[in-house]
């Protein structure tokens, strides 16, 4: 299956009243309702921050340097090597990396050599990574040596994979910090190769290229690391000439309600979304960023790695979070901006060397990927001194669809208690749907929708799916929310999530973020359990602040006390940790199936 090109993404012109009149444009700034040219893709971004700024450090890990001039030849020296097995325009390259230098470079060889990148979650098991790769026909795929060895040269069995890069995660640094890597410890044995002279034995640069993957089962791929690859200098393969309506990533979405759906991002809706991260915050060209998002996830593709790009800024990566780390990174690096979900800021603050310096240097720290309590922002800003600003967006539109401009804060509307996620952007247009697919007025609940140049144009593969999600190109989000008569946008909750006790609508959000402004609580979420009276009742999952405590009862009492006697929860389980996805969104699923 090719990819397929994006279409139209202009909006509709704006009649004068209702959400097509976009309310939200008289709080944006000028420069955020101005139009923006992008370029056609991320690479000719990267290019030209080549051309303007050679010797800038694009990426910084840890004690290690890499500069743009380097970025590029490295870069182009694994396209080389991909383009000599074989990957023409449109294949598809699957990259499972933490955020290291290779995830980067590899994205741009994959761009390179005219392919869509496929990122795969460094936490899937062998299961969850054939479907994918068998779901998306990848041929080439790029992982961890060990990861390799250990299990997925069996999972790539029966897929369309020819050809892989491994890597280590201590190259390109010297610091082997042993709370993310360990002791040193030898290499791992590479995978059994096939014998010489088979379809799958390696390929030299001058070699003839596969004709068509081997995908029986008893096919192995060449093998190949990265670092060393990327070092030997090959020529890049000629242009691919990429444009804006080529799929840029096919991003699998994150699966806490299902079978992940392969999500087509068109090239120009990433770069689209990185020029208005660009405009809309005060930073200057070089800026540094830092990577807390991890870099497969869409928040981080775009807000972060895309981004960083289209400001020829520099990208600070740390291998994958841990607190202690990243809080020391902070210092080291200064840098200007970062974006992470709730739960990761909750860690840091709960990180007992924390002051408020470690937060000094930041222009602006945005969360996205899962909900923000405004108990949260409060407790942050009190503690730390930075304004936490919310934002909402999905794969299916390119991360950012609405966000927190940098010279308002969010609103909390007064009924509910729900923090606002934000405006929508200048070529947005955000509707709120009821059951029938008809606007509701102002103020009144329903289905977010979501039309603009971020949005993809469907699902690989699943064309029902991808009717269903878009009718007429726009985004059927399956999040409830309401708009106000200004613009901004407020989310409630997930359709599928709404508890229903006694013919009473609960929405989990609302009962979380009350608890979250229990002093004890550190993470909360809310789920609906059996009830033979109600039907179904509704149960909190707490995990508590170090150095303090709470009682089940006591956290029930307290959300009696707050909310209607139908909502409050009649059960509450404490645990150490709550389970989350790699992004941080809370497992709602998982706690559901605990029942």
């Amino acid at each position: 299956m090719t990819p397929t090109p994006s279409p139209s993404s202009s909006v509709p012109a704006s009649p004068a009243s209702g959400y097509a009149a976009r309310p939200w444009l008289a709080l944006l700034s000028p420069a955020q309702r101005a139009p923006v040219a992008p370029p056609p893709t991320v690479l000719h971004a990267f290019r030209d921050a080549v051309a303007r700024a050679p010797e800038r450090t694009a990426l910084a890990y840890f004690d290690g340097r890499t500069s743009y001039a380097e970025a590029d030849a490295l870069s182009g020296s694994v396209a080389g090597h991909l383009a000599a097995r074989g990957i023409r325009r449109g294949d598809r390259v699957a990259v499972m990396l933490q955020n290291t230098p290779h995830f980067v470079l590899a994205v741009l060889a994959a761009w390179k050599a005219g392919a869509v990148v496929v990122p795969l979650n460094p936490m899937y098991k062998s299961g969850e990574v054939g479907h994918i790769l068998r779901d998306s026909g990848a041929a080439a795929l790029v992982c961890d040596g060990r990861a390799w060895s250990e299990y997925l040269h069996e999972a790539v069995r029966g897929t369309a994979v020819r050809t892989t890069l491994t890597v280590r995660d201590r190259d390109f640094q010297t610091r082997d910090d042993q709370r993310l890597f360990g002791p040193a410890a030898p290499d791992p044995q590479p995978a059994p190769q096939p014998p010489a002279g088979s379809p799958a034995a390696p390929l030299t640069p001058d070699a003839t290229p596969y004709a068509a993957p081997d995908t029986t089962p008893d096919a192995n791929p060449d093998t190949a690391d990265l670092a060393t690859v990327a070092r030997q200098g090959r020529p890049a393969p000629p242009d691919a000439h990429l444009t804006a309506a080529d799929t840029a990533l096919i991003s699998y979405t994150s699966g806490t309600s299902g079978t992940p759906k392969g999500a087509m991002n068109p090239h120009g809706a990433l770069t689209y979304n990185a020029i208005r991260q660009v405009i809309g915050h005060p930073l200057p060209e070089g800026a540094t960023y830092f990577a807390l998002a991890p870099l497969f996830h869409i928040t981080g593709m775009v807000c972060e790695l895309a981004t960083c790009i289209a400001n020829a800024g520099t990208l600070v990566l740390a291998h994958r979070f841990d607190a202690g780390v990243v809080l020391d990174a902070f210092l080291e690096h200064r840098p200007a901006y970062t974006v992470g979900p709730a739960t990761a800021f909750m860690a840091l603050t709960a990180h007992p060397g924390v002051t408020p310096d470690h937060f000094a240097s930041f222009q602006v720290i945005s969360s996205g990927g899962a909900p923000l309590p405004p108990a949260l922002v409060e407790r942050l800003r009190a503690s730390f001194g930075f304004y936490l600003r919310n934002g909402y967006g999905l794969t299916e539109c390119t991360a950012p669809c609405a966000s927190v401009p940098p010279h308002l804060e969010a609103p909390v509307d007064p009924a509910s208690g729900t923090l606002s996620v934000g405006l929508p952007g200048a070529d947005t247009v955000v509707r709120i749907l009821d059951e029938r697919g008809a606007e509701v007025p102002f103020g009144e609940t329903g289905e977010i929708a979501v039309r603009g140049p971020q949005v993809v144009p469907g699902y690989w593969g699943l064309p029902a799916d991808t009717a269903k999600a878009f009718p007429d190109g726009e985004l059927r989000t399956g999040d409830v929310g309401f708009m106000d008569a200004a613009g901004w946008l407020y989310v409630v909750d997930r359709k599928k999530d709404m508890i229903n006790a006694s013919g009473f609508k609960v929405w989990p959000r609302e009962v979380e973020d009350v608890l979250y402004t229990h002093p004890a609580v550190r993470e909360a979420a809310v789920v609906g359990v059996p009830d033979p009276y109600r039907g179904e009742s509704v149960k909190a999952y707490v995990s508590l602040r170090p150095g303090t405590s709470a009682e089940p009862a006591e956290l029930s009492a307290y959300c009696a006390a707050r909310i209607a006697a139908y909502k409050y929860p009649r059960e509450v389980e404490i645990l150490p940790v709550l389970p989350k996805t790699t992004s941080g969104k809370i497992l709602r699923r998982e706690l559901r199936d605990r029942g």
